[in-house]
């Protein structure tokens, strides 16, 4: 759910030889009527970004693992 101050971690995500990867775009943030402050570092290629709330550094480098590990055929 998104509520007032959360933190937002901004993504593009491309598909290459290697797999699925993820690149950090920015970052956004929920204001109190809702709406969102997206400040990014990057510009996507394909003008796509994906935003999803922000966890530990270890969540998100475990998860890019295990789509990197998903996308060559590694995971079940």
């Amino acid at each position: 759910m998104l509520t007032t101050g959360k933190r937002l971690a901004v993504f593009s995500i491309r598909e290459g030889k290697g797999g699925t990867v993820w690149v950090r775009a920015g970052s956004a943030f929920v204001n109190r009527d809702g709406s969102l402050n997206v400040l990014l570092d990057v510009l996507p290629l394909d003008g796509k970004l994906h935003v999803r709330e922000a966890g530990d550094r270890r969540e998100s480098t475990e998860a890019a693992a295990e789509t990197k590990l998903a996308a060559v055929g590694g995971a079940q």
